[in-house]
């Protein structure tokens, strides 16, 4: 290294004690804007899961992790979708197949004989679950027991005043987490405030004229709900069908109002009026008796709470309760900021912005907004104490939601996450954690009734009822590496926050999905290797040697390196918290023997334990390149799968592949990995062109958010990337981002790191340590040792 160089370096590299401000501009709007409202008139289809309502799309989400809602902005009539994220239909019930044990050997003989369609179809026929399974995705349909996330219903507004409207406008300001609303209509002037909060689980809406106004409002739903007046609110209430001979889940929404000096009033058990005033406060709150608790899902002594957190409201009072929300919100939203250093003002509404990207691809203030959108829907649909954000976060205006709404396991629960450490939302990740350990139960049970093994496994979907056994299809739903890859999340949150304490809970579910992988694995005594199967690769198939198509083999890609990282961070978690026993002597044994990535004659990377051809070469899952992303097991100290990932990426690509929204969220991803910056962004321009609603939600299609939460993965892997033996600042940067900045991006070892660039070279980091640690930070082509102390901060000028 030059010395003067160096020099200069040292200088520069000064201690601090005392936080920096912001890279970006902190005053830079961000914001969802439109100049017309949401059709309130179209009809839902709420059966049909495949089909998304235009209006839908242009409405706008708000949530708070229990609670959500979709504002559709409208003048003389307002609609306000809503859901509750725990209201479900269906029920606890057995799936577990003990057909599958009896067949296991036979299967896995012929899968060894290579009779690779004989093996296929046994195990399609034998290895699914017991009994309907997820209704093929159709649970509402066929009243599976699996159930379906539903709406909740909604809250609608009928305004007296009619007539003409002008100047309207509708936004979602992201800085605030805040949709408001305002136009003219005659001689009066209108303005909405709508925010749903985390401090006080309610949607709060502030409705302000010049002059006095009259409005009605009311609560429906499209089925099993009764109305009446409770005291002085609205009360929607009902129990859902649990296609069983049991109670369903029920739930309750709550409709309040407040006004200074309007005159508020109930009539025919269902309808709020509120007459001559300027400005009202109404207040929704809504819940279920839904507990995470494995069989007793549904708690039948619970009470209903909405009506004390109403009255809470109304008496602290509109500002204290703005003032609750803001705070909250932004202690987890300006966290990070981002900037292109685009000087185009916010001129364009964001439905013909987005339309204007599809033609000229290129317009950094869109790519900046999207990047912070997928920040604001975690904020909006995980929040430490609910759900997990599902297939739709938190917004569904459907009784038959698409996929039935629930939680898959391939990669989509999973892509949900992938923002949430490295984008500084580490404690939204937690309801994801909360899930993967209620799961522990029921996939012991699984493991036992299915594979005769200990430990515990589940499959490729899972939904609120502990649902752990394989889905009713075989090729979707023999996916055996689902338990390992939720795992990956249990130390990740540990990774990036080095919270020991967390590590100590979630030790035994790292500990027991292993032991249960070690009793699946079949050792191979002509290669010396440890094989998982039978399995597939999720949702894929391939040509058998005799001319078939078959899916399910010995030892996927897939499989192997996802078992390879778990065994490996169990391994971890065991020598930080200083434990050893048996099952961890047996994953130091197994560890090396376990079946490794192969490169095929092709160059590309094999998705089989042998060389067959693809039945669908461009196929959407790309499931072998795990170990590439969200895995570490390719870097680059490994040269060779590198090139090969590449490869096997390219092939897909001419083929066909990567055209569903969280398909070609993914690509942003591995291409960031393998540091080629111009294909990431050509990715991330193509989800923005090809796969972005008018209200930024992702387009599978149907709306699917993983493809928003994966898009806002990529542009930080992008950014910055700790995966492998350094931390890397700008290790995929495009030329047409040759000068920005970001700041409040994690590291894995709890670094917070904020980057300014110019001319495509780091010209400023500052970094700070969460705990003491040594780190090696790869800078502009260079790497540098830097030890920190608690909290440290460390600052650097090139």
């Amino acid at each position: 290294m030059n010395q003067t160089y160096l020099r200069s370096l040292c200088i520069a590299l000064i201690s601090l004690v005392f936080i920096y401000p912001s890279l970006s501009n902190p005053k830079r709007t961000l914001r969802l804007w439109y100049d017309r409202p949401a059709n309130v008139n179209e009809k839902d289809r709420t059966m049909d899961d495949k089909f998304n309502e235009s209006s839908w799309l242009d409405a706008l989400p708000i949530g708070n992790g229990y609670l959500g809602a979709m504002v559709y902005g409208g003048a003389d009539t307002e609609r306000i979708q809503l859901n509750e994220k725990t209201l479900w239909s269906g029920s606890y019930s057995d799936s577990d197949n003990p057909d599958a044990y009896e067949n296991l050997e036979t299967i896995q003989d012929l899968l060894n004989k290579g009779l690779f369609k004989q093996g296929s179809d046994l195990a399609m026929s034998t290895f699914k679950c017991k009994g309907p399974g997820s209704g093929y995705g159709f649970a509402a349909k066929n009243k599976a027991p699996y159930g379906s996330f539903q709406t909740l219903g909604d809250l609608w507004l009928e305004f007296d005043q009619k007539g003409d409207i002008r100047n309207y406008h509708r936004e979602l300001d992201l800085n605030k987490g805040i949709i408001r609303v305002s136009y003219t209509q005659g001689n009066n002037d209108f303005t909405r405030e709508y925010f749903i909060s985390y401090p006080d689980n309610a949607m709060v809406i502030r409705i302000k004229s010049k002059l006095p106004h009259s409005y009605k409002a009311y609560l429906n739903r499209p089925e099993r709900s009764k109305s009446k007046i409770d005291n002085n609110t609205i009360l929607m209430s009902g129990t859902l069908d649990s296609y069983q001979n049991t109670d369903g889940m029920s739930y309750w929404a709550r409709l309040g109002a407040s006004s200074n000096k309007g005159k508020i009033s109930y009539e025919q058990d269902s309808l709020l009026i509120i007459k001559d005033t300027k400005e009202s406060i109404l207040i929704l709150t809504a819940e279920t008796n839904y507990q995470l608790k494995y069989k007793d899902y549904i708690n039948k002594n619970h009470t209903d709470q909405t009506l004390s957190r109403i009255n809470k409201i109304r008496n602290q009072g509109y500002q204290t309760s703005l003032k609750k929300h803001t705070n909250d919100y932004q202690q987890l939203f300006n966290r990070v900021s981002f900037s292109l250093n685009s000087e185009e003002p916010d001129t364009i509404p964001t439905d013909r912005r987005v339309n204007r990207f599809k033609k000229q691809r290129n317009d950094k203030y869109l790519q900046e907004l999207y990047y912070q959108y997928g920040r604001y829907l975690l904020i909006a649909s995980s929040r430490p104490g609910s759900l997990p954000a599902n297939l739709q976060g938190i917004w569904s205006n459907k009784l038959q939601t698409a996929w039935n709404g629930d939680y898959h396991a391939n990669i989509n629960v999973q892509m949900n996450y992938w923002p949430a450490e490295i984008t500084n939302l580490s404690e939204l990740h937690l309801p994801l954690c909360d899930l993967i350990e209620s799961l522990v139960e029921p996939g012991q049970r699984t493991a036992q009734v299915h594979y005769k093994t200990n430990g515990w496994c589940m499959h490729p979907i899972t939904n609120v009822w502990g649902y752990t056994a394989p889905g009713e299809g075989g090729l979707w739903g023999i996916h055996i590496g689902a338990a390992g890859w939720l795992c990956q999340h249990l130390w990740e949150h540990y990774d990036f926050s080095r919270d020991t304490t967390f590590l100590k809970r979630i030790y035994p579910v790292l500990l027991n999905a292993s032991l249960f992988y070690l009793d699946w694995l079949k050792y191979d005594p002509k290669t010396g290797e440890y094989l998982s199967g039978p399995s597939a690769s999720p949702e894929n198939a391939f040509i058998a040697p005799d001319g078939t198509n078959s899916a399910i083999c010995m030892a996927p890609a897939h499989d192997q390196q996802i078992i390879h990282e778990l065994f490996e961070n169990t391994l971890k978690a065991a020598e930080i918290l200083n434990l050893n026993d048996s099952t961890t002597n047996k994953i130091k044994q197994t560890l090396p023997q376990l079946a490794k990535s192969k490169i095929g004659k092709d160059g590309r990377l094999m998705e089989w334990n042998e060389e067959f051809g693809e039945v669908e070469p461009g196929h959407r899952h790309m499931s072998h390149l795990y170990a590439l992303h969200p895995g570490n097991q390719i870097n680059e100290t490994t040269p060779d799968l590198m090139e090969a990932a590449r490869k096997s990426i390219d092939f897909r690509l001419a083929n066909g592949g990567g055209h569903t929204g969280w398909s070609m969220a993914w690509l942003i991803n591995m291409r960031a990995r393998l540091g080629q910056g111009e294909e990431a962004l050509d990715s991330y321009n193509s989800l923005l062109a090809k796969c972005t609603l008018n209200n930024l939600f992702d387009n599978h299609g149907p709306f699917q958010i993983d493809g928003n939460f994966g898009g806002t993965a990529g542009v930080t892997e992008m950014l910055l990337q700790s995966h492998a033996d350094n931390i890397s600042l700008l290790p995929a940067l495009p030329q047409d981002w040759a000068e920005g900045s970001i700041s409040g991006l994690v590291a894995r070892g709890g670094y917070v790191i904020d980057i300014k660039w110019d001319k495509s070279l780091v010209t400023y980091a500052r970094i700070k340590a969460k705990t003491a640690g040594q780190a090696q930070f790869k800078i502009n082509g260079k790497v540098y040792n830097l030890t920190f102390k608690p909290n440290e901060i460390k600052e650097i000028k090139l």
